[in-house]
């Protein structure tokens, strides 16, 4: 089975469309928080578990200089912590403080609910199959070879304690 190359650069402009639209949406609801767009998504993954900065550095697709300013803001902020690596002592594991799990769970409250708003005329099966169609996408990208450091945004485990 193979795509189109019509069919996959509608999908391209599709793709970059809505990340416009999350950005924009992600931008208004910005106003007086103290985490922007990229902190809350290092957030994100930090959630996911306790990890090195290297491996979150490579999972988001950032620098490592980079990820160190948005993880010394993070600190600042009492979002996360560090630690030693039992494994290798010259090496920190990041994780989420007590206050950063609870930021991460009131920013996904707050972009759940405003989703929620803007969907008022979707059905619950609509909104089931673009998640569907979403994941699909997203494991078909992560399994590429280009997007192999690409890592897991399976939200079924972000804030577990």
């Amino acid at each position: 089975m193979s795509v189109a190359s019509t069919t996959a650069a509608k999908l391209v402009h599709q793709i970059f469309d809505l990340q416009r639209a999350v950005r924009c949406v992600a931008a208004a609801n910005l106003r007086g928080d103290d985490t922007g767009v990229a902190l809350q998504g290092v957030l994100r993954f930090v959630g996911e578990g306790e990890t090195r900065a290297t491996q979150l550095a490579e999972r988001l697709g950032v620098s490592a200089p980079v990820l160190s300013r948005h993880l010394a803001e993070l600190l600042e902020q009492g979002y996360v912590v560090r630690r030693p690596d039992p494994e290798d002592g010259r090496a920190q594991l990041i994780a989420l403080s007590p206050a950063g799990v609870e930021k991460l769970r009131s920013i996904e409250a707050q972009r759940a609910a405003t989703l929620q708003g803007f969907l008022q005329d979707w059905s619950e099966d609509d909104v089931e199959e673009t998640s569907r169609t979403l994941k699909k996408l997203a494991e078909s990208l992560r399994t590429s070879a280009r997007a192999k450091t690409a890592g897991s945004t399976d939200t079924t485990n972000f804030v577990e304690e």
